[in-house]
């Protein structure tokens, strides 16, 4: 699917695929959407063609809300596009299907620059993966579903147990492996200090989580 994308948005890719189709898979006609860290919109976009009854995309970028909006409406698909820090611009609003891509690269500093916050996380990748299981729980309606993609580098069972402890189910429902992009590979060293890598390893495995609220 094409996507109107200016610099410092983040481009669909593997990611992004591997969780749209399991959103797809989700039956969400009818549904409150949310997809947060929305970029492009790409994601919103799926879900109000998959018939979810109202999609919110947010970002913290005005540039990515500008560009969501904008793809939105050539696609003449009805998605509200806030500007915000995850949670922040949907206040006490409840959500049937959370849907998220959020930055998970590891980094030795803050994201640096517009195009970094796409994908620095921390050094352990997990600056934003942490506040949104924190927060998710609380903004899932009754028997509501929480999806989101992150690589093994940033630890999936920590995950895992973040979103069981606050009461969800949560599993792996999908995986893929596949070699580093230039971000991973220029940052190989950097891994392999961490001990997030193993000497030599150039692949990641990336997986989306579900999580469903009882």
């Amino acid at each position: 699917m094409w996507m109107f994308r200016p610099l410092g948005v983040y481009r669909p890719q593997s990611d992004t695929f591997l969780l749209a189709r399991e959103l797809c898979c989700g039956g969400i006609q009818g549904s409150r959407v949310l997809d947060l860290c929305t970029g492009t919109g790409a994601l919103a976009i799926i879900a109000a063609y998959a018939g979810a009854e109202a999609v919110t995309a947010v970002d913290v970028e005005g540039r990515a809300v500008l560009t969501a909006w904008m793809n939105a409406r050539l696609r003449r698909v009805p998605v509200r596009v806030l500007r915000g820090d995850l949670f922040e611009p949907i206040a006490d609003e409840l959500f049937d299907v959370i849907v998220a891509n959020p930055p998970y690269v590891p980094s030795a500093d803050g994201p640096r620059g517009v195009r970094g916050r796409a994908w620095d996380a921390g050094r352990q990748g997990r600056a934003v993966i942490d506040r949104i299981c924190a927060r998710a729980p609380g903004t899932l309606a009754v028997g509501g579903t929480l999806l989101m993609v992150q690589s093994v580098l940033c630890g999936v069972e920590t995950t895992l147990n973040a979103l069981r402890g606050a009461g969800l189910k949560a599993s792996v429902v999908a995986r893929r492996r596949q070699p580093f992009g230039p971000v991973l590979r220029s940052r190989a060293a950097f891994l392999e200090k961490e001990g997030l890598i193993r000497p030599g390893q150039r692949h990641e495995e990336l997986v989306v989580i579900r999580a469903d609220q009882s």
